[in-house]
């Protein structure tokens, strides 16, 4: 059955993460601490609009996307408003949204306070940002350290590196590799088994950290897998699930889970030999698999297919300005056939804020 997923290649190459209900509070009260920048790295899940300034054909910069963002506006980010990484830089004081870094308007005060390098449709093995020509996860350390450069041309390098010290490192990632590179395309599958490749990803999620560390992080977040046989997509091209008996497929979200736990490990691992360092696993997960089991609980009503058009498989340049959206985008898990809507954000933005919290306590 994955052999179809080849066919709708274009549509899916921008995987992403989680989802959760709720109602979206337009004020979310800063948390007093001593975290001064949030930085975002990634997949189409945090990329806030980076691809805007990238030559690819997978944005979202335009009508219906941001249709419930500020002013209206489609910034570049896969989603109707706000993602999980502007709930968390408002919360903890830092700004309301995170602006992504290829933006050359930003001000210094912007890029003092945090950006994302994130790009949609990226992944940690560098086959996957190769498919969809968006930038890699290395780039995106490239362009980590050309901001450390400018921002120490700006205010020094001591003070440049104080910031980094003390700045929050988050990144969402790997969905893309499993449900496009693994499974999408045959390549990797005559290499690797289901736990080789599994072994394959974490080896360059490490040198991704090293990396990270490398630049002066300190504190990491790291978001796990989400159950991806519940993307509506890839329910959408298993035959058995695609339009009557719609529901996840539990053979791919398991994937999901063993990943996790030996994700969960890994980072255990690398924050014990990491001195005066807080590496920490982010679980969405049990959120997004909650979300979807008893979806009123949560305040929604469609968890199988996504807001924007037939909520089957339309994404990026799929759903446009010409596409019929949903009445109510808070009664919807998804946005388009990929991607969450703001409220299952801000859901998830609820159910990481313990360990939102447990990473302000170390700062005190």
């Amino acid at each position: 059955m994955w052999s179809l997923f080849r066919l709708f290649l274009p549509l899916s190459l921008f995987i992403i993460l989680h989802a959760e209900g709720g109602s979206v509070n337009r004020k979310i009260w800063p948390f007093n601490n001593s975290i001064p920048a949030i930085f975002v790295f990634g997949d189409s899940t945090v990329d806030s609009g980076n691809n805007n300034y990238w030559k690819t054909p997978f944005k979202s910069n335009f009508p219906p996307y941001g249709m419930d963002f500020m002013n209206h506006i489609p910034t570049g980010r896969f989603t109707n408003g706000r993602l999980v990484t502007d709930f968390i830089a408002s919360y903890l004081g830092i700004k309301e949204y995170v602006p992504p870094y290829l933006d050359p308007t930003l001000s210094l005060e912007e890029l003092m306070t945090g950006v994302s390098f994130a790009s949609a449709s990226s992944g940690f093995d560098p086959l996957t940002p190769t498919i969809s020509g968006v930038i890699s996860m290395q780039k995106q350390l490239e362009y980590l350290k050309e901001y450390k450069t400018r921002l120490e041309l700006a205010i020094g390098k001591e003070r440049t590196k104080s910031l980094m010290s003390k700045a929050a490192f988050v990144i969402s990632c790997g969905t893309n590799d499993f449900v496009i590179t693994y499974y999408g395309t045959p390549f990797r599958r005559q290499t690797y088994s289901v736990s080789g490749y599994q072994q394959f990803l974490l080896q360059h999620v490490q040198q991704f950290l090293q990396g990270l560390l490398e630049q002066g992080a300190r504190t990491i977040a790291l978001v796990g897998l989400p159950p991806m046989g519940c993307l509506p997509i890839v329910i959408t091209l298993t035959p058995s699930n695609a339009f009557h008996s719609r529901g996840c497929i539990e053979s791919l979200s398991s994937i999901a889970v063993d990943y996790n736990q030996q994700l969960r490990t890994k980072l255990k691992a690398m924050e014990s030999y990491a001195y005066g360092t807080k590496i920490v696993y982010a679980d969405i997960y049990k959120p997004l698999d909650e979300i979807t089991k008893n979806p009123s609980k949560f305040g929604f009503d469609k968890v199988y297919t996504g807001c924007c058009g037939s909520g089957y498989v339309e994404a990026s340049v799929l759903c446009n300005p010409t596409s019929p959206v949903c009445f109510d985008t808070s009664k919807y898990v998804f946005f388009d056939a990929i991607h969450p809507t703001e409220a299952s954000y801000n859901y998830i933005f609820k159910a990481l804020r313990p360990t939102i919290d447990q990473i302000i306590k170390s700062y005190v």
